[in-house]
C-alpha cells in the first residue's frame, strides 16, 4: 500500500512515482531551447566571419564610388568641351595629350623634383606660420588688452590678398627663397590665429572656472582647457591656413623664379612661354592632386579623430 501525506515515511522507505515531478514536459521543451541557441549561434558565426572583409570593402566602395563618378563627369564634360571646337586643340587640349603629357613628366623625373620642391617649400612655410599663429592666438585668446589692440587687425591681415605682400617681400628679400616663405607666412599665419582664437571663443566660461579650481593656471589652463575645448575652429583654422599657404606659394614660385630651383610654379610658367598647353594643364592637374591629398589625408583625418573623440560619430554608422 502506497504512503500518503497523512502517515510518516521512514527514509528507507523506496522512492514512489509521486516524490519525483513528471519530466515528460520539460524534455521537449529543453531540446527546443537548445536547438534554437544552436541555430542562433550558428547564423551568427556565419555573419561574423563574414562581415570584416565585406564590411571593409562596402565602405571602401561607398568611399570611393562618388569620387570616381565625379572625375569621370568632369572628364567627360572636357572632352565634349574640346569636341565643341570651342578652341582650337593647340589651345585646348583634351584629356588623352594632357594625361600623356603628364605620364611623360612622371617618368622623366622633372615634374617629379619640381614637385618635391615646391613641397619642401610648402611644408617649411606653414610650419612657420602655424607656430606665429598659434603663439600670437594663443596670446590675444587670453588676453583683452591684446584682443582689443591687434584682435581686428589679425582679421585684416587675413583678408588681404596674397599677391599683395610680393612687391614688399621682393625688397626686403630680393628673389629668394625668403622671399617666398615670407608671403606664406604672411597668408597662412592670420587664419590659423583667428582658427583659435574663435576656438577659444566657445568654450563655456563655467570649464574655465573649474579648470582654475582645480589649480589650472597660465600654460596649464591653456594646455588643459582652453586647447582642447578649441580643437574644432583651431583644425578649421589650420585648414584654411593651409589653403592660403598653398596659393601663395603657387603664386609667388610665378613670381619669383629660381632657376636652380625649378618648382612647379617654374614649370607652369616655362610651359605658357612655349605655348605648351598640355604640359600646362598637366602641371595644375598635379597642382589640384596635391591639395585634395593633404586635405584627405592630413585634415580629413584629424577632423574624423576629433568629432569621434567628441562622440559626434556613431561607432555603429561609421
Amino acid at each position: 500500500m502506497l504512503p500518503t501525506s497523512s502517515e510518516p515515511r521512514s527514509p528507507s522507505d523506496p522512492p514512489t512515482d509521486l516524490d519525483t515531478p513528471p519530466q515528460a514536459d520539460t524534455a521537449p521543451a529543453s531540446e527546443a531551447d537548445d536547438r534554437s541557441q544552436r541555430e542562433l549561434a550558428g547564423l551568427d558565426a556565419l555573419e561574423l566571419a563574414g562581415s570584416p572583409r565585406g564590411e571593409l570593402l562596402s565602405r571602401a566602395w561607398l568611399a570611393t564610388w562618388p569620387k570616381l563618378a565625379a572625375v569621370a563627369l568632369s572628364l567627360l564634360l572636357w572632352q565634349l568641351v574640346v569636341w565643341s571646337g570651342w578652341k582650337p586643340e593647340y589651345v585646348l587640349p583634351g584629356p588623352v595629350p594632357v594625361f600623356q603629357e603628364l605620364w611623360e613628366g612622371l617618368t622623366e623625373g622633372n615634374l617629379i623634383k619640381a614637385t618635391a620642391i615646391t613641397m619642401q617649400r610648402a611644408v617649411i612655410g606653414y610650419a612657420i606660420a602655424l607656430a606665429i599663429g598659434v603663439v600670437v592666438g594663443a596670446a590675444v585668446s587670453q588676453s583683452k588688452v591684446l584682443r582689443s589692440a591687434v584682435g581686428s587687425m589679425i582679421t585684416g591681415l587675413q583678408t588681404m590678398p596674397s599677391i599683395a605682400w610680393f612687391p614688399l617681400a621682393i625688397l626686403l628679400f630680393k628673389l629668394s627663397e625668403q622671399a617666398i616663405l615670407f608671403v606664406i607666412v604672411m597668408g597662412a599665419a592670420p587664419a590659423v590665429a583667428n582658427g583659435l582664437i574663435s576656438g577659444a571663443d566657445t568654450i563655456q566660461p563655467v570649464l574655465l572656472r573649474a579648470g582654475r579650481v582645480l589649480g589650472a593656471k597660465g600654460f596649464g589652463l591653456y594646455r588643459h582647457v582652453v586647447l582642447p575645448g578649441s580643437l574644432p575652429s583651431f583644425v578649421g583654422g589650420m585648414k584654411q591656413g593651409w589653403a592660403f599657404a598653398w596659393r601663395s606659394l603657387l603664386a609667388g614660385e610665378l613670381l619669383v623664379i629660381i632657376a636652380s630651383r625649378p618648382s612647379i610654379g617654374f614649370q607652369l610658367q616655362s610651359a605658357r612661354e612655349l605655348n605648351q598647353t598640355a604640359r600646362l594643364l598637366s602641371v595644375m592637374i598635379v597642382i589640384l592632386v596635391i591639395g585634395i591629398v593633404v586635405d584627405a589625408l592630413v585634415f580629413g583625418r584629424l577632423e574624423r579623430a576629433i568629432r569621434r573623440r567628441w562622440g559626434l560619430i556613431d561607432g555603429a554608422t561609421r
